[in-house]
């Protein structure tokens, strides 16, 4: 008999972070190790901005907040701060190199819209 927690519990697989690709994994190694540093993890925020309301930063950080979500996708850790973490669970990091584009890319399934420069979302 299945009981209504047991099919919760069956939905709470979702990712509940973001996730990155082999190819940004192994992006965001390489410039780590330009850095010559050990010590840093790749930060994943959402903040006020942009012309749709919010904007995505990417920086590298050594730092370990209260309530930090950490991740780890082939030796790189990806650190999510409680406030942004419900606005990128389940939003997937790459890394493009073509001619078209060139850079870290993010698809979230939560971004209800965006603006035509791509660099913010509502």
């Amino acid at each position: 008999m299945t009981t209504p927690t047991q099919a919760e519990s069956t939905e709470a697989t979702a990712p509940t972070t973001v996730v990155l690709t082999d190819v940004a994994a192994q992006k965001v190694k390489a410039l780590i190790e330009q850095e010559g540093r050990d010590d840093l993890r790749l930060r994943v925020a959402v903040q006020p901005g942009g012309c749709s309301g919010l904007r995505y930063q990417l920086f590298f950080d050594e730092r370990s907040l209260d309530g930090d979500v950490v991740s780890g996708f082939d030796g790189v850790e990806v650190v999510v701060d409680r406030m942004s973490a419900p606005y990128l669970s389940g939003a997937t990091i790459d890394f493009a190199d073509r001619i078209d584009a060139q850079g870290f890319t993010i698809d979230n399934p939560n971004a209800q819209g965006s603006c035509a420069c791509g660099d913010s979302f509502h």
